[in-house]
């Protein structure tokens, strides 16, 4: 197999206006583009790395250099999990490889990934934390949206005036809720209670990563997804009981070849499965949208943030994503 020309840059992704949630306020990311070249063909993959973590782009960068040899002789998606750990510089790299292995074989993306032809998705749209007016005339001005997703940031008494107010404002629309790890455990009975009245459908990550056991014996009328303590395929049996849904994220996992293995082995499990993103631009959702396809809620609305997106685009069109091939993976 021909070596790789392995290529590592850099685009800043500017947002429209900051976006808060429970531990952090974003403005830009700077997101770390991948290419291999084979000499004939071309893969892409982005990734902004999970900030959590502490992933930026230069420890993305770092990271890639140091194996850039194992990289360029061409491994395959399943001998690329063993060479780079999971994080944003391997969902860049996997999914450059998937481009390069779609237009060697003439196959776009989802026909390699041995799925049906895409459908458009349903898609959450998230309003950012902020004071409850201002949430609600959020959620309204998301005229199109059929879901709508409510960043919390662990105030309780704030949050269910958050909720309450968009609820008012949008009636209508499926709500979920995200903490990003903002409560402890005593809170959530109130905070559970709360949402039920608001009709909420999901709470997200209620609890910090590491506290997952706070959960055992402890019921909700509402389904609680895991995020932070849902990073990558080993996480799936510790999530049995405590959580009912995994939500995929890429830079999470570490790229489209995890993912589709975590969305199998959730389902085994008996948990349901989402697919979110990070900040990022069309070209890093739309590996999402592949394993967004066999997802039960979908959230990867990450490049409506940004002041410009990469053309061509995805597009939002009557609350659903579509990703034409020709963003990426396109097979030609």
């Amino acid at each position: 197999m021909a070596r790789l020309t392995l290529g590592i840059a850099v685009d800043a992704l500017r947002l429209a206006a900051p976006f808060r949630i429970a531990s952090h306020v974003f403005d830009s990311r700077l997101a770390c583009l991948v290419t291999l070249d084979d000499g004939t063909h071309v893969g892409r993959g982005e990734a902004t790395g999970v900030y959590y973590l502490g992933e930026d782009i230069e420890t993305m960068r770092l990271q890639l250099e140091a194996v850039r040899d194992a990289i360029e002789a061409h491994p395959t998606r399943e001998e690329l999990r063993a060479i780079l750990p999971a994080g944003g510089a391997r969902n860049a790299v996997d999914a450059a490889l998937w481009e390069l292995e779609s237009k060697q074989a003439g196959k776009p993306v989802w026909a390699l990934a041995g799925l049906p032809p895409p459908r458009p998705l349903p898609t959450t749209f998230t309003v950012g934390a902020d004071e409850p007016t201002a949430m609600a005339a959020a959620a309204v001005a998301y005229r199109q949206a059929r879901s709508i997703k409510v960043k919390l940031t662990g105030d309780l008494d704030l949050d269910i005036a958050r909720v309450a107010a968009i609820r008012q404002a949008r009636p209508e629309v499926w709500l979920g809720v995200d903490a990003n790890q903002g409560y402890q455990v005593g809170d959530l009975e109130r905070l559970v209670a709360a949402m039920v009245d608001a009709d909420v459908a999901l709470i997200e990550q209620p609890l910090a990563r590491g506290r997952e056991a706070d959960l055992d014996g402890f019921v909700s009328p509402i389904p609680l997804a895991a995020d932070e303590s849902a990073l990558t395929l080993a996480d799936v049996d510790g999530l049995k009981g405590r959580f009912n849904v995994f939500n995929i994220k890429l830079d999470k996992c570490g790229g489209l070849t995890e993912a589709l293995l975590i969305a199998a082995a959730a389902r085994e499990a008996g948990l349901g499965v989402m697919v979110g993103c990070m900040v990022c631009s069309s070209l890093g959702a739309a590996p999402g949208f592949v394993v967004g396809q066999l997802c039960d809620l979908v959230d990867l609305d990450g490049p409506t943030f940004l002041k410009q997106d990469r053309t061509p685009g995805v597009l939002y069109r009557d609350g659903t994503i579509w990703c034409d091939e020709a963003v990426w993976g396109a097979g030609r």
